[in-house]
């Protein structure tokens, strides 16, 4: 049931529609919200959003490139063409790259930083600019407890993320008076489709799972939830917040 939520018939534009970007989808489309979902892989698209269809829901496709400015403000600009209007954005575009510190060169960490930090920057923007001027809406950054702890291997993935958390902060304050809220939400270790190949090295999972007090990995549709109610109506006086959804993993 997902009623409570009061999300039926307002618009969501997702930014990303792998993993966790999909879960979240899925999740506010199942919710009723009119969903559009953007992502450079237009077979992962063609494929999201046929799912989303098949479970009873609505979803257009955006092809863009949100690793230039150009493109992501036209993304944001094509989904408000496609729904009339945004009330929920959800920026869920990033990858890692776990290498040290020594071993990282100029290009991927441009690169990373572009993707993660840049993207989020140039699409959250926009959302806020048409959210501000219609007088409400909800932002959504997808985060991560590497933005918060000291993960080796974790540079580039790590300053996006604590970036991310700040940019969010700032936002959430300038655009308070508007009545728009913004958080995010900062996974601990998932299980997705994207750290599949990780997970099955040696001695990894159980590694990871070592850390977590549940004593197990998080799964997508955890992440999800979090982003439904982040999303929603019944979060309107929470701005500003990164969520963990890490099993305590920032406990320990």
């Amino acid at each position: 049931m997902t009623e409570w939520l009061e999300l039926g018939g307002r618009g969501a534009l997702v930014a990303g529609a792998g993993g966790l970007g999909a879960a979240s989808a899925r999740a506010l489309a199942a919710a009723g919200m009119r969903t559009a979902v953007c992502d450079i892989d237009l077979d992962r698209l063609k494929q999201l959003t046929e799912l989303i269809t098949a479970d009873g829901g609505t979803a257009r496709p955006v092809e863009a490139d949100l690793s230039t400015a150009e493109g992501a403000r036209a993304a944001v600009a094509e989904a408000i063409e496609r729904l009339g209007a945004i009330d929920v954005f959800v920026h869920a575009v990033g990858r890692n790259d776990r290498r040290p510190v020594l071993d990282q060169d100029d290009q991927s960490w441009a690169s990373l930083l572009t993707l993660n930090l840049s993207s989020a920057y140039w699409t959250g923007q926009a959302a806020g600019r048409h959210m501000c001027e219609r007088g409400g809406g909800r932002i959504i950054f997808m985060s991560s407890v590497s933005g918060l702890l000291g993960h080796a291997d974790h540079a580039p993935y790590a300053a996006t993320k604590g970036g991310l958390n700040q940019l969010m902060r700032v936002m959430a304050r300038e655009w308070a008076p508007h009545g728009v809220g913004v958080n995010a939400v900062a996974p601990g270790y998932i299980e997705t489709d994207l750290t599949s190949a990780y997970l099955a090295k040696p001695g990894v999972r159980d590694g990871l799972v070592g850390l977590v007090p549940a004593g197990r990995l998080g799964r997508p549709h955890e992440v999800a939830d979090a982003v439904a109610f982040l999303a929603s109506g019944r979060s309107a006086f929470i701005t500003g917040h990164v969520l963990f959804v890490d099993g305590g993993r920032t406990l320990v």
